[in-house]
C-alpha cells in the first residue's frame, strides 16, 4: 500500500524552513530509500484523522 505524506499525521509545517515535512525520524538508510524510490510505503504512516484526536479528548 502506497501512503500519502499529505495525509499523515507526522506531515507537519517546520517554520523555521517555512515548509512541510516528515516529523518522524526516519534514520539515513530509511532516508536514502525514501529520496530515491518514487513510490515507497511509509512504516509510520498513520491516517491523520483530526476528529479521532478530539473524540479521545471527550
Amino acid at each position: 500500500m502506497e501512503s500519502n505524506c499529505e495525509c499523515c499525521m507526522y506531515y507537519g509545517y517546520d517554520e523555521e524552513y517555512e515548509q512541510y515535512c516528515c516529523e518522524m525520524d526516519l534514520d539515513e538508510d530509511e532516508m536514502a530509500h525514501f529520496i530515491r524510490a518514487d513510490h515507497w510505503s511509509c512504516p509510520y504512516f498513520r491516517f491523520g484523522d483530526e476528529y479521532l484526536i478530539v473524540r479521545k479528548q471527550m
